[in-house]
């Protein structure tokens, strides 16, 4: 069994994976186009966000037994196509729940009492108090759109910060604090995004979704840039139909997420890097030492479930 390895990851799944019988082959910087030439020779790949995984890709992957991405998201990887070739397609969503749901009560914690407006401003002899008076988490209402992995886990956190939170998740039958967007519509005054990208979810923060929303808000987008529009954050912002917005991921993020694309005519992105109303980290949300562990084991452990029928363990 041998697989190529094409996203840097934690060390600990190379020496776990050999132990049992698994080659593994480190490839962080061939393109695209040469790892495709190769695939044929492997059993399985795994990898993080480098580049997508489609059709004519896969074909080439004529020994292809399984994709693993290590994260969450599966919209780099043409999973349908895939499995239709024989192909499983497995990921490490519970990893980083934890660290994702801690990063989303931070960022909000952050713009909710000023930290980083306070903090430049004392780091440059500026001691403001009255003009970042801070507002309380306790109290409000929290609409969670997605109830996965990283729904449920900020869940748990905000349970001891005295807020009602209601919950909507369009696939799940049954699950703790559910509600209705109709609801979250009408009551909430934060929102948080928990959703993985696809075609029923891109943009599905737009003015029309801005509209609906009965009262201002504050919007917290830990999942995927592309499932919040630019332009409608700055307009919810300008007209205060938007309080605040909490970014770790943006529109203009490459698909690898390591770095976003600046066009010195996009207005809009100009706006939010620029307004005191906005939190902004780069795509680390998931991005902590335990979760980084957490995530090898859990991606080592599915690869060693399905070898075990190659390697007779």
């Amino acid at each position: 069994m041998k697989i190529i390895i094409i996203d840097i990851i934690n060390n600990s799944i190379i020496s776990k994976l050999e132990k049992n019988g698994v080659k593994c082959e480190l490839n962080y910087f061939s393109n695209k186009s040469d790892i495709k030439k190769i695939i044929n020779k492997y059993d399985g790949i795994i990898i993080r966000s480098r580049f997508k995984i489609d059709k004519d890709f896969l074909d080439q992957g004529t020994n292809l037994k399984f994709i693993v991405r290590a994260g969450s998201g599966m919209e780099n990887i043409d999973v349908e196509y895939a499995e239709s070739k024989g192909i499983k397609c497995l990921n490490a969503a519970a990893g980083n729940a934890q660290a994702v749901a801690e990063h989303a009560l931070s960022i909000l914690l952050n713009l909710f009492n000023k930290i980083s407006i306070a903090n430049n401003q004392v780091k440059n002899g500026i001691w403001k108090r009255e003009q970042n008076r801070g507002i309380e988490l306790s109290g409000k209402t929290i609409g969670i759109i997605g109830f996965g992995n990283n729904g449920s886990a900020f869940t748990r956190i905000l349970k001891g910060f005295d807020v009602k939170l209601l919950c909507y998740d369009k696939y799940l039958k049954k699950y703790d604090f559910q509600s209705s967007m109709e609801e979250i519509f009408k009551c909430a005054d934060i929102i948080s995004l928990h959703i993985p990208l696809n075609l029923e979810t891109k943009y599905i923060i737009n003015d029309d979704f801005i509209k609906k929303c009965r009262k201002p808000f504050y919007l917290i987008n830990t999942s995927r840039g592309k499932c919040v529009k630019n332009s409608a954050i700055v307009k919810g912002l300008k007209e205060k139909k938007i309080l605040g917005v909490c970014l770790d991921v943006i529109e203009n993020e490459e698909i690898s997420f390591e770095k976003i694309l600046l066009n010195k005519n996009d207005r809009d992105l100009k706006y939010i890097l620029e307004s005191e109303a906005t939190i902004l980290t780069p795509h680390i949300a998931g991005w902590t030492e335990e979760s980084n562990i957490k995530i090898s084991n859990i991606v080592s452990e599915k690869i060693l479930n399905i070898t075990d029928l190659y390697i007779g363990n």
